[in-house]
């Protein structure tokens, strides 16, 4: 094992001998040899639009790379970071230096040869090919091959998250014959279990796997055949998965009564959570928001309890807080923070100088008209107008960026917490469009980049203070209906809203 200087800013992954036996998955036994004559088929919302590794999703979009490529570090259901490509890594004392082994045994479905030049090219094509996640790489000012097997990544300053990322998106590596070619689009071409069989694959229909011969990790490679059947429509996902053209897909409450009456099984996760978003905390449009008593009001104004009963059929958790469980910036004391309590509600915009009335203005989307029905009730029922509006557009994200929306009622995922940082609270999150901030919160960001391990206890500081300023108004965790027959084991995974395929077994 070879670790590099730790007095520069650079990350450094080193293959070597250790690789044959860290992982623990070179053997030819195991999980791969029980399922000889299985096949595992899985409803998916959408199709992947290009097989190019750095054109990667995450969430339920990044399961289908999973099939074709390996990724540097491997997530397990719980999410601990495990070997997989990567066999060992070590940061400095600073956190500016991570040391990566990497495995010396694997090869790419073309033959080529997985090293530190694969992991460099694939590093280097992420960082450029402008990806749906290439800021998870946003840290990485250079990467440079320092010998056959060692690769330095010049980080500009710590990320928390890279260690994660490379569970991600940002892992996964695929051959370097195939990078930047037109081909590597439609065919994918990776170390991973499974290799693409074109001529059984239909675009926008379903995309047909084959377990790869040699697979360096046979404990991961369970199946024989492994498809995904692209069913976007909800009612069509319900009806694959009860009359078994699917052994597993993402449902919801409703059609998730449908699916346990056919004896279906449920793999529920707390993944994201829904609220408002009370994006205009400077009055900048909307002068209400400026005060901490009306976010606070708007808080207070909801039950949350009865109206996940009502509307999600209990599945859920309510919640005042908008950083996860699996996160380690969860707050037990702040759960409750804002119950339902109206005469406070009232009482807060009285104190403000809105007692004649607040009105907030949100769109909406698809399958939350009921909802924002009954927001606007609970809302009015202290004196706050809920107006809403036209429903989202193509140009979501560019409209959240230029301060179109002052509020928003939205689900966002529950990360990790430098993630979940850098997606909602920080200057450079999306979903701070108006670049809310004091000196007080960025002291305590600043605290949680150079923390380490201890990221998501520093967090609980950023928490407590965006719960307590009111940021957002979280009503509740909203489970992941995660819906399979009795022919798979599924385990779900944190943070995700389908389980990765390392995730699945044929039932005993």
């Amino acid at each position: 094992m070879k670790f590099g200087p730790k007095s520069t800013v650079v990350a450094v992954l080193t293959a070597s001998a250790l690789a044959l036996t860290a992982c623990g998955g070179g053997s030819n036994n195991g999980g791969g040899a029980d399922a000889a004559a299985t096949a595992l088929t899985l409803g998916t919302l959408n199709d992947v639009r290009s097989w190019d590794p750095a054109q990667a999703h995450v969430g339920h979009l990044l399961q289908p790379y999973q099939a074709v490529y390996d990724s540097l570090l491997l997530r397990e259901p719980d999410g601990k970071l495990s070997p997989m490509l990567a066999t060992a890594w070590k940061y400095n004392d600073t956190n500016t230096v991570l040391t990566v082994d990497l495995r010396t045994d694997v090869t790419f479905s073309d033959g080529a040869k997985f090293d530190a030049a694969a992991a460099k090219a694939n590093l280097d094509h992420f960082k450029k090919a402008n990806g749906p996640q290439m800021p998870q790489l946003t840290a990485v000012s250079e990467v440079k091959v320092v010998d056959a097997d060692t690769v330095e990544l010049n980080l500009a300053s710590p990320d928390p998250s890279l260690e994660y990322y490379l569970s991600q998106a940002a892992g996964l590596m695929g051959s370097p014959k195939a990078l930047e070619t037109e081909g590597i689009k439609t065919e994918p071409v990776g170390s991973g279990p499974y290799v693409m069989d074109k001529a059984s694959s239909v675009k926008d229909s379903q995309t047909v796997f084959n377990a790869r011969e040699g697979y360096w990790n046979k404990d991961l490679q369970k199946y024989t055949k492994l498809t995904f059947k692209i069913l976007a429509d909800l009612t069509a996902r319900t009806n694959a998965l009860v009359s078994g053209q699917v052994d597993a897909t993402l449902l919801d409450p409703k059609t998730g009564k449908q699916a346990e009456g056919a004896k279906m099984i449920l793999a529920s996760n707390e993944v994201d959570w829904q609220g408002f978003l009370l994006l205009d905390r400077d009055g900048t449009k909307n002068p209400a928001l400026k005060d901490v008593r009306v976010r606070q009001a708007i808080n207070y104004a909801f039950d949350r309890k009865t109206i996940l009963d009502q509307v999600l059929l209990g599945q859920g958790t309510p919640t005042s807080q908008p950083f996860g469980k699996a996160s380690g910036a969860w707050v037990e004391d702040l759960e409750n923070k804002y119950p339902y309590d109206p005469a406070k509600a009232k009482a807060l915009l009285k104190e403000a100088g809105f007692e004649s009335g607040v009105t907030l203005d949100v769109p909406t989307y698809s399958g939350i008209e009921s909802l924002l029905a009954v927001l606007k009730q609970q809302l009015a029922d202290v004196g706050i107008t809920l107006n809403i509006g036209a429903a989202l557009a193509n140009t979501f994200t560019s409209d959240v960026a230029s301060q179109k929306y002052t509020s928003l009622y939205f689900q966002l995922f529950q990360g990790e917490p430098w993630v979940a940082i850098n997606q909602m609270v920080s200057t450079k999150a999306l979903y701070n469009p108006f670049k809310n901030t004091t000196p007080e919160l960025q002291a305590k960001i600043d605290a949680v980049q150079t923390a380490g391990t201890e990221a998501g206890k520093a967090a609980q500081e950023v928490n407590k203070y965006v719960v307590d300023q009111a940021w957002f108004a979280p009503l509740f965790r909203i489970n992941q209906m995660y819906y399979h027959n009795d022919k798979v084991n599924v385990e779900p995974q944190v943070q995700q809203a389908v389980p990765s395929i390392y995730n699945y077994s044929p039932a005993k």
